[in-house]
């Protein structure tokens, strides 16, 4: 029986000054902020109170993929389109809309992408009448969920942000909630680059602007109301690196995808990109036991690139874990294990790793006596 093997691999990063000031915007309400770390770049009023608009509806979704996790939703219940769905959140309300027909049931999966691409409100208070019977009761689990997630600021009124006495966020609490989107439910963070979905005969697009016009971009959610300007949670992801941008209170549509993009790309440079290994460079070895050869070596099948700040470099490091002594034979091209990327002590990527020899088993009865007992002396 093996055991788990894990290596550390030290390699040293060239440092480079990159002080800049903080980002100046016209946004009303702003922050940038690393996905990985938490750590915020540029920020302006972001404990401010704010309408926040369908920005809001990344909660309610939150609440829906906390219950298919559990069990407690499947992605084929269906529910029902009420009056109060059909006329406030429907063709007839003017808002955004899937135009789910009036005392119909939808699948959830549908109402799920209504709701991710076409902001669509008649969806939103079909998920919420279904979980809590009322749209109110919906608005109030909502907002006893983020305090639970560490959030005091917000409050939500309903579950489509319409504008509503009270309905209230802040742009550093959108930010937290996209980390949690990101890192908790990554299976269901993929949907929102989708760029449009057609339900009922009906193909409409998905207003995030910087989807396929933004490198890297893959989300989130867009808000606009009289009284929120215009908005955007977005993200973008380069070289293993993600940020998070939410902005707010801009006055037109052009001018939120303008500042989006100013911001991404000004955080985007705060980094370097570094190659720590090429596809095919041989990142360690591992013990082989009873085979012509005592090691291994391992290799990659892709670049690995990463950008990294001046602070990570000096905290970056990677190891190599896998399951061993292999025992000979051993094939080239085999997945043996990881290779682990960690800033500081978290772990912030890994990429599986392959054997780049062929190692025959050993005729020499003295190798394999002595690969036994290094095996068992050291823990094998």
């Amino acid at each position: 029986m093996g055991t788990i093997v894990c290596l550390m691999i030290a390699f040293i990063l060239p440092a480079h000054a990159d002080s800049q000031p903080n980002f100046e915007t016209a946004a009303d309400y702003m922050i940038l902020m690393d996905s990985r770390t938490g750590k915020v770049f540029a920020e302006k009023n972001a404990d401010e109170l704010m309408a926040p608009a369908s920005m809001s509806k990344i909660m309610t979704m939150l609440m829906v993929y906390e219950r298919l996790r559990s069990g407690r939703l499947k992605p084929d219940d269906t529910f029902l389109i009420t009056e109060d769905a059909w006329r406030r959140g429907g063709a007839k309300s003017g808002g955004s809309t899937m135009y789910a027909e009036l005392n119909s049931r939808v699948k959830l999966s549908d109402l799920m992408q209504g709701v991710i691409v076409q902001s669509a409100n008649d969806a939103c208070i079909a998920i919420a009448e279904g979980i809590a019977g009322t749209e109110s009761a919906f608005a109030d689990m909502m907002t006893k969920r983020v305090r639970e997630l560490g959030l005091t600021k917000t409050t939500f009124k309903n579950s489509t942000g319409l504008p509503e006495k009270g309905h209230v966020t802040t742009a550093r609490e959108l930010a937290m909630l996209t980390r949690y989107l990101i890192e908790v439910f990554p299976e269901y963070f993929k949907y929102y680059k989708e760029r449009e979905f057609t339900w009922n005969h009906i193909t409409q697009q998905n207003r995030n602007p910087l989807l396929g016009t933004y490198p890297g971009a893959d989300g989130v959610k867009t808000g606009h109301t009289s009284e929120s300007g215009y908005g955007l949670i977005g993200t973008a992801k380069r070289d293993g690196r993600r940020l998070i941008v939410v902005i707010n209170g801009l006055k037109t549509a052009k001018a939120r995808a303008t500042e989006a993009q100013k911001l991404l790309d000004w955080g985007f440079r705060q980094f370097r990109s570094v190659e720590l290994f090429a596809a095919g460079q041989t990142v360690g070895s591992a013990r082989v036991w009873g085979g012509t050869k005592s090691f291994v070596p391992l290799v990659t099948r892709q670049n690995v690139n990463f950008m990294l700040s001046d602070a990570e470099r000096a905290s970056a490091n990677a190891d190599i874990v896998y399951k061993g002594p292999l025992r000979a034979p051993v094939a080239a091209g085999a997945r043996v294990g990881v290779l682990r990327f960690r800033i500081g002590k978290r772990i912030v990527d890994q990429m599986p790793i392959y054997t780049a020899e062929n190692i025959a088993p050993s005729d020499k009865m003295w190798r394999r006596a002595l690969d036994s007992l290094l095996y068992y002396a050291f823990g094998g």
